[in-house]
């Protein structure tokens, strides 16, 4: 399943409040005098003699309660030549464990009327349910028996590499702009670092991943020092205390093998990639800068970055539409930029051409924009505008039942502190025009840089 992160949730929420009529006014209007600002979610955090990082939610808007359990550890902790280990045992955690046999799990949550599933990102692997209020504990039995002791049957294993891969033909290699997008990440990390290698894994490496690959991926990651519980719903914090101690509390720990990943590169593998593709029905351009995340030493320029993100390709109103989608040169343009990945990650535009506009013209007026952007500067009032924005989005995230969990885990388990997502809002507010300035020029004006096209056959 796609990685669902506070990053996706706010785009999502930012490009919404950027829509919509009532939130276009709210954004024209001045920020109030800051009062001292509650968290989003004023969630509680603790630790069990395990090691196990818990944060609790409690929401009662609805009668159901959420249980995600993230590992600090995903595709970036591939081992050389396996990638795709972190995800093929995604697939075999729902394989058994000593009190829940193959497939049970999901039958059981799905027959109580509620879903589960879990996701593979660079950073983490992650599993969860939603399910009525009551059943929790059942959830909590059956999660955290595939934490001590998930199974990984070897008689299980040649079906699941088999549905594997064909998950990866269905999403990536019968899908021309998909394809793309993998080689472009190639292009610019290398096919063989672990920013550059396919969360799903390389086709020929998924063939020759092992059993011993996998128990050894979850005897090395899979400890309670190494992961994040997250809980949101209708269940008052004593009982979800008692509860966690009960199923998680005897997890037993054990050595745990922390991200030891190899120093990124410094120069892109490849500056410039075209890809004719003849299954292609329309043009794409492509262009990333290695950046700095919030867990990298340059992590001041991260929410620089974000606000600059907003107003170069944040939908209408940004630099880029203006420059190429009402100009007629392109029917869609932006850009996005995830300060919450662990180690370096991209900044990165993209634009979609107009039918009959040539190549060459929309990436000259893609560079000039950003080279204007670069030259001059936004104006205080782009930089405006694009706080304002993402704030508003940030509180329509909470509309999301899952946005807690998604929100709160994805930052514990890359090392970052609960604040970056409970005070998002006012961090956001503190973002000067100077700063934006100095990120972009960092970055977009100096950083290694690939720009790809992918062109259909013949263009």
């Amino acid at each position: 399943m796609p990685e669902m992160t506070r990053r996706t949730t706010l785009c999502a929420a930012a490009a919404l409040a950027a829509a919509t009529p009532a939130a276009r006014a709210t954004a024209q209007t001045a920020t109030p005098a800051a009062a001292p600002e509650a968290p989003l979610f004023g969630a509680k955090i603790w630790k069990l003699g395990n090691g196990l990082t818990v944060a609790y939610v409690e929401n009662r808007r609805a009668p159901v309660i959420a249980q995600y359990l993230y590992y600090s550890a995903g595709a970036g902790e591939d081992p050389a030549g396996r990638s795709g280990v972190a995800h093929f045992l995604e697939h075999m955690m729902f394989k058994g464990s000593p009190h829940v046999p193959s497939g049970v799990l999901s039958r059981r949550v799905a027959r109580e009327g509620g879903n589960d599933n879990a996701f593979t990102s660079r950073d983490v692997t992650a599993y969860y349910q939603q399910v009525e209020a009551s059943r929790l504990p059942m959830i909590m039995q059956m999660e955290a028996d595939r934490f001590a002791a998930a199974l990984i049957p070897a008689d299980e294993l040649e079906s699941e590499r088999s549905v594997v891969l064909e998950e990866r033909r269905q999403r990536t290699d019968s899908n021309p702009r998909a394809r793309f997008q993998e080689a472009f990440r190639a292009a610019l990390w290398g096919p063989q670092t672990w920013p550059g290698r396919p969360i799903i894994g390389w086709a020929d490496e998924i063939r020759a991943i092992t059993r011993d690959d996998l128990v050894g991926f979850h005897q090395h990651f899979y400890a309670p020092q190494n992961a994040t519980l997250v809980i949101s719903g209708a269940v008052p914090e004593d009982q979800v205390r008692a509860l966690v101690e009960e199923h998680y509390g005897p997890v037993p720990t054990r050595a745990v093998r922390h991200r030891d990943r190899a120093a990124p590169p410094t120069a892109a593998h490849e500056p410039r990639l075209v890809t004719r593709e003849p299954q292609a029905r329309e043009a794409l351009l492509l262009r990333a800068w290695m950046a700095p995340s919030l867990t990298t030493p340059r992590a001041e320029m991260s929410l620089p970055l974000e606000v600059l993100a907003h107003l170069l390709g944040g939908g209408q109103g940004s630099r880029l539409h203006a420059a190429l989608v009402e100009t007629g040169l392109a029917v869609s343009a932006g850009a996005s930029y995830d300060s919450e990945a662990y180690g370096v990650t991209e900044f990165m535009v993209y634009a979609v051409p107009r039918r009959g506009v040539a190549p060459e013209r929309l990436e000259e007026a893609a560079n000039a924009a950003i080279g204007g952007l670069l030259q001059d500067g936004p104006t205080e009032a782009e930089v405006a505008r694009s706080i304002r924005q993402l704030s508003a989005g940030s509180l329509m995230a909470l509309d999301s039942f899952g946005a807690a969990p998604r929100m709160l885990g994805g930052v514990l388990a890359v090392g970052l502190p609960a604040d970056v997502v409970e005070y998002w809002p006012s961090r956001i507010r503190g973002v000067t025009r100077d700063q934006v300035i100095a990120a972009g020029r960092a970055v977009m004006g100096e950083a290694a840089n690939t720009t790809a096209w992918l062109l259909p056959e013949g263009a």
